[in-house]
């Protein structure tokens, strides 16, 4: 069960790309759950909108299949699957022509209602989808726009995207979706910096010596080839997901917890990085296969390819909280483990009354885990138990969510489950803004740029290891270390 379960009101969602990947394997199981935990109402509609000629009952099915899969058996009620299903539609239709517009038009339910776009589908198609909506009549002044990453290739066309959806939809109907502001740890992220008077204090270069934010995949590029090989870790992952953490943990605390004040403190924190002082500050990486496995430029189908698979990067924010305290970022495919965690470590402590006998202190580290078990862990010395004089240890103060909150019965929503409702009640506190993405992109856009200029492509790593050895040296030459690549 999921605590405090409010209703929101009935709504017609709209999903181009309905029978695509995203939709049947996150968004559309994501909207069963809520329906099931009593949030979505059952007069609420979902209507997928895409090329195929599938007609509602064949639709229906592919949906109960794609159910079946990506839900536990225990949600999966005969009555409520059956209920989930009834609220399903399906209109065929191309956004490059006519037809369908009408259909979709009259598939809508009245003016009053609220209505949701959500574009689950090739990003050179997010204005012309806009454009056919607003020429269809299908627009209300309750409409909302939902469209997913990636927004742009750089500053120029993330800007120019902006301007094309601002000419249709004002920015207070724009939701543009990072999935892992969605996440449980990233919430509670917030929680654990603005709701606990112990944090403040320490939270700042006098108290933090630096700050690891890491993305790592086990996976590579195989099934995904074409449209990673036009983007690149940097693109990826480090434009939006990485730097939107960044953000959350750099960020001061915002007057009230509502959408502009959250998004103009983290607006300022894309404005004060600093640009990266040369080449050394960034290590990319491509993986190589072991074991009979294809390296990257085959699971790519790109002989050739320069495009990185890992990214390091070494990051500084030039104002009074942060000033010194770097801010290391690194993502990759093929590493040692799926594993995205942030960890805030601290400095150690000034001075030891502690013999040298007794072991040497570590510093404090809180570790903030994002996937797989996600929840939070705060490792201190102490002394180990049993005779024989003083011996220190570190130990962790675990919070894992499953353990945590699973022993009280609660269920952890998904990261779809989350944004989706909040979608519908007009919560736009998880959602970049257009200024957001701006800011983010021109930040990004010299490291790209010295990338495609540099006469060597990016360093190799082996699969399965923690990433390229320039990537370690980008830490050790600062006399720091990453993390272990542990799931």
């Amino acid at each position: 069960m999921v605590a405090r379960v409010i209703p929101v009101v009935p709504f017609d969602l709209v999903v181009f790309g309905g029978t695509g990947d995203l939709a049947q394997r996150k968004l559309l199981p994501a909207l069963f759950r809520r329906m099931v935990d009593g949030q979505a109402l059952p007069d609420s509609r979902i209507i997928a909108a895409a090329r195929r000629d599938l007609g509602a009952d064949g639709f229906r099915r592919r949906v109960e299949a794609a159910l079946r899969v990506h839900v536990g058996p225990e949600q999966l009620d005969p009555d409520r699957l059956a209920e989930f299903l009834c609220a399903l539609d399906y209109v065929r239709l191309d956004a490059a022509d006519e037809d369908g517009w009408a259909a979709l038009f009259h598939r809508l339910k009245d003016s009053e209602r609220m209505r949701v776009f959500y574009l689950s589908v090739a990003p050179q198609l997010f204005a012309p989808i806009s454009e056919r909506l607003a020429t269809s009549g299908c627009l209300t002044p309750d409409t909302r726009l939902v469209v997913e990453k990636p927004l742009g290739h750089d500053f120029a066309s993330a800007r120019k995207l902006n301007r094309q959806l601002a000419t249709i939809f004002d920015e207070r109907q724009i939701y543009r979706i990072d999935h892992f502001l969605g996440k449980e740890t990233v919430q509670n992220l917030m929680a654990l910096r603005f709701a606990n008077a112990l944090f403040e204090p320490i939270w700042n270069a006098r108290h933090v010596d630096h700050v690891q934010i890491t993305v790592a995949e086990r996976v590579g590029v195989r099934g995904r080839g074409a449209y990673y090989d036009q983007n690149g870790a940097v693109r990826d992952m480090m434009q939006n997901h990485l730097l939107q953490l960044l953000c959350l943990i750099a960020m001061e605390p915002p007057a009230h917890f509502e959408p502009d004040a959250v998004r103009d403190e983290k607006l300022k924190v894309l404005r004060s990085l600093k640009p990266l002082d040369g080449p050394g500050d960034v290590v990319l990486g491509q993986y190589r296969g072991i074991n009979g496995e294809p390296d990257y430029v085959e699971d790519a189908g790109s002989p050739g390819s320069r495009t990185e698979s890992f990214a390091a990067i070494k990051v500084e924010i030039a104002n009074w909280r942060w000033n010194g305290t770097p801010f290391y970022l690194r993502t990759g495919k093929r590493l040692q483990a799926r594993v995205s965690e942030i960890a805030v470590v601290f400095k150690d402590a000034p001075h030891s009354i502690f013999p040298a006998s007794a072991g040497g202190t570590n510093p404090n580290v809180l570790a903030i885990r994002l996937q797989p078990d996600e929840g939070i862990t705060l490792r201190l010395t102490i002394k180990e138990p049993g005779p024989g004089g003083m011996r220190l240890c570190q130990v962790p103060l675990d919070m894992t969510f499953a353990k945590t909150l699973g022993a009280q019965g609660l269920r952890i929503p998904g990261a779809y489950e989350r944004l989706v409702m909040d979608v519908i009640r007009g919560d736009q506190t998880l959602f970049m803004r257009n200024d957001e993405v701006e800011a983010a992109w021109r930040w990004i856009d010299p490291i790209i740029a010295a990338a495609d200029t540099a006469p060597e492509g990016p360093r190799s790593y082996d699969s399965y290891s923690s990433g390229p050895e320039e990537a370690l040296m980008l830490m050790h030459r600062d006399g720091r270390r990453w993390r272990a690549l542990a799931a």
